[in-house]
């Protein structure tokens, strides 16, 4: 078969992954595919650094235009990051009908409608399942594997540093920050860990899934995304004595009366599959109409497993190629009609909460009939016994299911009673995760 011939922009840790990968498992994928994949250019600013393997210096250059133009080259791949110069060259490979293989979340959550449809238009590909949960293919479940079920709900662990953070706060109970130095210590953050730990990355991702899932265009702006950085290991090791664990998770739901993302810390029961993935460690919980629930679990990052995605989905173009099938498989389901969005403040969820109220007779009750006034009952309360005459105790609650907005409302209104309620207020959404 037609050898099908590939370049590299960017040889970064996933770049020089995915240049390792193609080089010492030629073999075996031509041996399964029928098809030779060369990588015949590959190109960084830097080539001066150690790779961590073998290249050959004659496949190198620093002009990434150079690939691109290069008539020989059928498939490029996109490993530069962000969504400045990435965006051009994407651009620029599609326009000369090259399909395009990339791991940009950040490009797609933004751009993602504008390079699909460049694809389109060009009669070439665009690839992108590493761009969530690395070396998971949830891109390809949804896609392919379930392309019979409407999707109901996802429910994703995608980002290692935040899973890692979480595990070690709940195992040794130790403070946020105290984790966050060693996770940096040990490569595990960021030095500037914000993208993580502020829940940006995972929402890139949830931006990215809701556009294969639902089959309408998301704004990343119009997510709500709450992060980590302020969880007390109080409210884990509350957590854990209700019988949940408190996972960072992309929550994606659709309804008759339509669909909602968001990210946010939740707490999930400490029995459920998804609640054992700890440390690194990443997991997609997908519910379909058709086939209920999936889980798919594995390393949401790092060098190899990435790379292990893209060059899947190098296959694919290749495939493509060598059949002469473009979008074998289209990009994304265009919803028809198009759920509704639901605004934040509208979504139905249960909550915990902790709250600082005076030790007095009556305060608890006072309290309640506040969340009653809007609605909001309480199924369990947890009150530790305290001495302490005159001051304010902490109590842990549990609702039933209620708007965000009532519930937000009811907290904004017991903020203002200073005599009854600290201001100092926890709340995490909390789910049973059944199916």
């Amino acid at each position: 078969m037609k050898t099908v011939n590939v370049g590299i922009l960017g040889l970064g840790t996933v770049g020089a992954g995915t240049a390792e990968t193609l080089l010492k498992q030629g073999p075996l994928m031509e041996a399964r595919t029928g098809i030779p994949l060369v990588l015949k250019k590959a190109a960084d600013l830097d080539l001066g650094r150690d790779f961590g393997f073998e290249i050959p210096k004659e496949i190198l250059t620093t002009d990434a235009q150079e690939v691109i133009n290069d008539p020989d080259i059928q498939i490029v791949v996109e490993l530069i990051g962000g969504t400045g110069i990435a965006k051009k060259l994407v651009l620029d490979a599609l326009a000369a009908k090259k399909s395009v293989v990339t791991a940009n979340k950040a490009l797609l959550a933004e751009h993602g409608t504008e390079l699909m449809a460049a694809a389109e238009a060009n009669g070439v590909d665009l690839f992108f399942e590493a761009a969530v949960a690395g070396g998971i293919p949830i891109i390809k479940a949804l896609r392919e594997g379930l392309v019979a079920n409407p999707i109901t709900r996802i429910c994703g662990i995608m980002n290692g540093t935040c899973n890692y953070i979480l595990t070690r706060m709940e195992r040794e109970g130790i403070d946020f920050e105290v984790v966050l130095k060693e996770a940096q210590e040990l490569g595990y953050a960021e030095a500037e860990p914000s993208l993580d730990v502020d829940g940006w990355d995972t929402a890139h991702k949830a931006v990215i899934l809701s556009q294969i899932a639902f089959g309408v265009p998301l704004n990343l702006e119009d997510v709500p995304v709450d992060g980590i950085r302020g969880i007390d290991p109080e409210d884990v090791k509350n957590a854990k004595e209700l019988g949940y664990r408190i996972k960072l998770l992309a929550m994606l739901d659709q309804s008759e009366k339509g669909y909602s993302v968001g990210v946010q810390p939740v707490l999930i029961p400490m029995d459920h599959m998804l609640s054992n993935v700890h440390m690194s460690f990443n997991a997609v919980l997908v519910d379909g109409e058709v086939v209920d629930e999936t889980l798919y679990y594995g390393r949401g990052a790092g060098r190899l497993p990435t790379a292990s995605a893209v060059v899947a989905d190098i296959v694919d173009a290749a495939r493509d190629l060598s059949g002469d099938a473009h979008a074998r498989i289209p990009l994304s389901w265009n919803a028809n009609p198009a759920p509704a969005w639901i605004p934040p403040e509208e979504r139905l969820e249960r909550s915990y909460l902790r709250l600082f109220l005076k030790n007095a007779p009556g305060s608890l009750a006072k309290v309640a009939e506040k969340l009653g006034s809007y609605g909001i009952s309480i199924t369990s309360l947890v009150q530790h016994e305290n001495d302490e005459e005159g001051g304010f105790v902490p109590v842990v609650i549990v609702t039933h299911v209620a708007t965000v907005g009532a519930i937000q409302s009811a907290l904004a209104d017991l903020a203002e009673m200073p005599h009854l309620v600290e201001p100092r207020m926890v709340r995490y959404r909390l789910e049973e995760l059944n199916s």
